[in-house]
């Protein structure tokens, strides 16, 4: 008695196989997110438990809890819900809606009053961040280093002025690197600042303030000054891409943009001010 092989493209049992083919991420052009969700998964650095990155409606970053929770169990306050790939700060009467990490994270203070369900999951949390320390799965971060550090232990900023406004960097000019995706589906390594592309010019300018905002010392501050450049060049540092990805339209982002609105009050302290008198630069 001699067996019947098996076709190819089935089964032991003649079932078909379907073969599933790798699909690409793209973004749609329509979105008002080109980041793609798949590189935004991480780690709490304080707890390592896992968090989602969502971009706000001011283009600034925010760690969501990777599943929604009913909206019963969550404060008003702490509900967010995603639209097209950007996180809201309220509910969008489903019952389900997305909660922020530092509610649920067991090395922080809760934002909002928490109930015996959050608090539950909190727990959960904390017992899953002992199991990875003591595993030595995870180290808590200690704090940064690569930047000088004042005695107040603020860490210095650039500030850079680009499209008449500024922005606060959260790494040095020269550290800054392109957010697009690779062919590899990496980050590229490459850096904004390249001895190809013209640079800016470091200025002294008055910090300034905002609409009703009370006036802050006449104190000037270092400036990276990208004004003076061409549209299109200000344009690429504000979308943080290389040469070579600002050219591409079709390449989604891996990363968010490493940019904050600069707010004169709360990120002087931050930023590198000359002294009234001398007009030196001293950190803050």
């Amino acid at each position: 008695m001699c067996s019947t092989p098996t076709p190819a493209g089935r089964h032991w049992d003649g079932s078909p196989r379907s073969t599933r083919r790798p699909r690409p991420l793209r973004v749609d052009g329509t979105s008002p997110s080109r980041l793609l969700r798949a590189g935004q998964s991480g780690r709490c650095s304080q707890c390592g438990n896992r968090t989602v990155l969502h971009q706000r409606a001011d283009q600034r970053p925010i760690a969501l809890h990777p599943t929604e929770l009913a909206t019963v169990h969550v404060p008003e306050p702490c509900r967010w819900h995603l639209a097209s790939g950007i996180a809201y700060p309220h509910g969008d009467g489903s019952p389900w809606c997305a909660i922020p990490h530092a509610v649920l994270c067991p090395r922080r203070t809760p934002l909002c009053r928490t109930g015996p369900y959050l608090k539950e999951i909190r727990r959960q949390l904390a017992v899953r961040t002992r199991r990875l320390t003591d595993t030595g799965a995870f180290t808590p971060a200690s704090a940064p280093t690569s930047s000088p550090v004042d005695d107040a232990g603020n860490r210095t900023r650039p500030v850079v002025q680009m499209l008449r406004c500024r922005y606060l960097a959260e790494h040095p000019v020269e550290q800054l690197r392109c957010v697009a995706q690779t062919r590899h589906r990496a980050r590229c390594p490459h850096p904004l600042l390249t001895p190809t592309a013209p640079a800016g010019t470091w200025r002294l300018l008055p910090t300034g303030a905002r609409r009703g905002q009370r006036t802050l010392p006449a104190v000037l501050m270092a400036v990276y000054d990208l004004g003076h450049l061409p549209y299109s060049e200000q344009l690429r540092w504000r979308t943080q891409r290389c040469p070579k990805h600002a050219a591409t339209c079709g390449t989604a982002d891996l990363a968010l943009t490493e940019w904050q609105p600069f707010d004169p009050l709360p990120h002087v302290p931050h930023t590198r001010l000359s002294h009234p008198e001398t007009g030196h630069l001293r950190s803050r």
